[in-house]
């Protein structure tokens, strides 16, 4: 069972599509959200989860007590679970906009002027290198000064190639998964 951990609407229960997401796992989200919060990066804050699943990790932020999620993920099924998940969490937590974008991810970057304080990027384990490198770098524009980007993959994946903007600094393996967490650079 999928749920939210923690904040407003904590022990929510998410559904799940029956395949083609790997929801992030409790003690992952925890873990994450515990250093995340513990840096003053969660609350106030407008979150981009992209290649959502679930919706999870953005869920979590909004009720940790971001304002403002985007969930993007192209797959029917996931966007679905998204809308019927952020559906049961703006029940709990009435003020916080949640908006989901059944498109793929590049599109999605490449279409909006939304900027963004905090991302998760958590594709499937088979979305390539090549992709994550061009997402992170069409990204970059997007992200306010001092923005932080989690990208999570399988700790067998190499880690992604960083655009400029994007400084590296934290990360963070559990179990088979591996989180590394990069800032924006200030405008100048």
């Amino acid at each position: 069972m999928t749920r939210i951990i923690a904040g407003a609407a904590g022990n929510t229960t998410l559904r799940v599509p029956k395949s083609g997401t790997r929801p992030t796992s409790d003690r992952v989200r925890e873990a994450l959200f515990s250093s995340l919060e513990a840096r003053g990066l969660v609350d106030d804050t407008s979150v981009a989860d992209l290649y959502a699943g679930t919706g999870a990790l953005g869920l979590e932020a909004a009720s940790r007590g971001a304002v403002e999620v985007v969930l993007v993920d192209r797959a029917s099924a996931a966007a679905q679970a998204c809308r019927a998940n952020a559906k049961a969490v703006q029940q709990r937590i009435p003020g916080v906009r949640i908006d989901v974008q059944p498109q793929p991810v590049l599109g999605y970057l490449r279409g909006t002027v939304r900027t963004f304080d905090l991302v998760f990027i958590d594709p499937p384990y088979d979305v390539t290198e090549h992709e994550i490198a061009e997402v992170l770098e069409t990204l970059v524009p997007r992200l306010t000064a001092g923005a932080v980007v989690v990208v999570e993959r399988s700790k067998r994946s190499a880690e992604p190639t960083w655009p400029a903007g994007l400084e590296p600094f934290s990360k963070r393996s559990y179990g088979e998964t591996v989180a590394w967490e990069a800032v924006a650079a200030a405008a100048s």
